[in-house]
């Protein structure tokens, strides 16, 4: 049995290799046309009559549930109409009559065992129609490890049927005033295991993440005035940058350990290019009027950003090589919050329409608008998931600014957590681990 050591301590075998001799394909799966996969997740038991892990099977059971019904992906059936029967571990063990007329195409299923004060899980996704086993692994840590697992299995299966990594080992920064003051917090993609990541004491606004996740940049008003602090996280390590006296909306380069950022200059407000070190390299934008929000292209050879040039604050494209600029927007007189699709075809943003700001997206060359959110109180900042299939952005439909995420076609609306005072401005990481 191959053995691959995984992050964290968790070791993952692959014990079966149905899922390389079956010529499946990839799913093209649009929630905005009803088309998610009807998906059941089987009754988890002890293995081998281990009775001291039967709470820990139920709950591998609800993870993988919540888990996968998150992704926007699958159409996961209630447990009341699937009841508690395991569904096996191999095609023998498996009545796949039951699981296709409970409606179900692809049904996961798996064991749990205690031994030594570490779980062995062992999950499995079968094709139902096909009566076939598709994937198969066996994860071994310590207990409070399991969402990690379930995790990890879950990005298996997304992999297998979209070819795509999906956002499993991503967090999400954010502003939040749970404390009274704004402070940045970062929490994982599903919005569990919050932690404050700032002790500003002030106002600390503006969240990015670098390439590979581990540094945030963010504006603080400690001072008084805006200056850009960089951390790197899981360190005591910070820089503070101050190149002039604005420093607001910090973006990392992709692939790159460089800033682009807002710095006044007189009367005037450009984007500029800096070190790692927020030490000034050049200006990317020289244009009377103010240039906010650069976001780039994956490539790093565009760059989307706010500007009121032409009067109100509107989306324009930069090509950094050729210096061409074209303006992308022209519905709605307020547009700001530009954040670019991780395979560069979109860009969602943030426009004012009919008196209320909604999530809407758009395709570089300025075709292809579309409103994401409508009617639903003011919605803003959008930011994409690593993989493109989710954006999460900041709403007040319940009346404070919360923090919620849908697909990318708009459909699955819901909020991510539940913390005091209000949350703001949402930041997806990169995958921080890419096994």
């Amino acid at each position: 049995m191959e053995i691959k050591r995984l992050f964290l301590g968790i070791y993952v075998a692959l014990f079966l290799t149905a899922a390389s001799s079956i010529c499946y394909g990839y799913y093209e799966v649009n929630p905005s046309a009803n088309k998610k996969i009807p998906l059941a997740v089987a009754g988890i038991d002890p293995m081998q009559g281990d009775s001291d892990s039967s709470g820990d099977a139920g709950n591998v059971r609800q993870l993988l549930s919540d888990t996968l019904a998150f992704t926007g992906y699958f159409n996961v059936l209630a447990f009341s109409q699937l009841g508690d029967e395991p569904g096996g571990l191999d095609e023998a063990s498996v009545n796949f009559k039951k699981w296709t007329g409970a409606g179900a195409e692809l049904m996961v299923s798996g064991g749990v065992k205690l031994s030594g004060g570490q779980i062995q899980m062992d999950l499995v996704l079968f094709d139902t129609f096909q009566g076939k086993r598709l994937l198969a692994k066996r994860y071994t840590g310590s207990p409070d490890m399991s969402r990690k697992m379930v995790r990890r299995f879950c990005a298996e299966i997304m992999k297998f049927l979209t070819n795509k990594s999906g956002f499993f080992d991503s967090s999400i920064a954010f502003v939040s005033k749970t404390n009274g003051n704004k402070e940045i917090f970062t929490c994982d993609f599903d919005g569990y295991n919050i932690r404050q990541a700032t002790k500003e004491n002030s106002i600390s606004v503006s969240p990015a993440w670098s390439s590979d996740g581990q540094w945030l940049v963010y504006t603080s008003y400690r001072t008084g005035q805006p200056s850009l602090h960089i951390k790197a996280l899981g360190q005591k390590k910070s820089i503070v940058a101050k190149p002039s006296r604005l420093n607001i909306s910090p973006v990392w380069l992709p692939g790159q350990h460089m800033l682009a950022a807002t710095l006044a200059s007189g009367d005037d407000q450009d984007i500029y290019l800096l070190t790692g070190e927020g030490k000034i390299i050049k200006k990317l934008t020289d244009n009377l009027g103010i240039d906010v929000s650069p976001t780039f292209s994956p490539d790093g050879k565009r760059m989307a950003f706010v500007s009121n040039r032409a009067g109100s604050p509107q989306i324009y494209v930069k090509d950094l090589e050729g210096g061409n600029t074209v303006r992308i927007t022209y519905e709605g007189k307020y547009n700001t919050s530009p954040s670019w699709s991780p395979d560069g075809s979109k860009i969602t943003y943030s426009a004012s329409r009919g008196g209320a700001h909604n999530v809407c997206v758009i395709n570089p060359d300025g075709s292809g608008f579309t409103a994401l959110t409508t009617s639903e109180g003011n919605n803003e900042t959008p930011s994409w998931s690593p993989d493109g299939s989710l954006i999460a952005f900041s709403s007040t439909r319940e009346g404070a600014s919360r923090i919620y995420v849908m697909t990318a076609f708009g459909t699955d609306q819901r909020r991510l957590l539940t913390m005091g005072g209000e949350q703001s401005e949402p930041r997806w990481s990169p995958n921080m681990n890419n096994e």
